[in-house]
């Protein structure tokens, strides 16, 4: 059994923009990176079961860079979005309006490489980024 990493925000904005804003790629390259030191120059997103998800996230500096890939086992419109890394984790986006607020949650299993604790500063860092994207546009 994988250990299991959750992170978590509210966003002042209904769920339909929540939505588009967190699967469009157009919107994807804006805020998907854990630091400002990094960038998403890419995104691709065919949402449907069996659908992929790919972005690139690459260092500024030009250091370094990787692929980030899924396929989609579950999506619920609205609600959620469950995929399939291609090393075989799994990541569950539940997505809950609360009255005038979303409220995101994003449960994944952790990986090997590095500390959980980093790994979820990693990934809370880059739904911050969400939050703070779609509450300024």
């Amino acid at each position: 059994m994988k250990d299991k990493i959750t992170v978590s925000t509210s966003i002042n904005a209904d769920i339909k923009k929540v939505w588009q804003y967190y699967t469009s790629p157009e919107h994807i390259t804006k805020w998907n990176f854990a630091d400002p030191s990094w960038y998403c120059p890419s995104a691709e997103n065919d949402l449907k079961v069996g659908g992929k998800y790919r972005s690139r996230m690459e260092a500024r500096d030009g250091s370094m860079g990787f692929d980030f890939e899924g396929t989609y086992d579950d999506i619920v419109p609205d609600q959620k979005i469950k995929y399939s890394l291609q090393d075989g984790r799994v990541v569950e986006v539940i997505m809950e309006p609360v009255g005038s607020q979303t409220n995101i949650t994003v449960n994944f299993d952790a990986e090997t490489e590095n500390p959980m604790e980093a790994q979820q500063k990693g990934w809370q860092a880059i739904l911050d980024n969400f939050k703070n994207y779609v509450e300024l546009n």
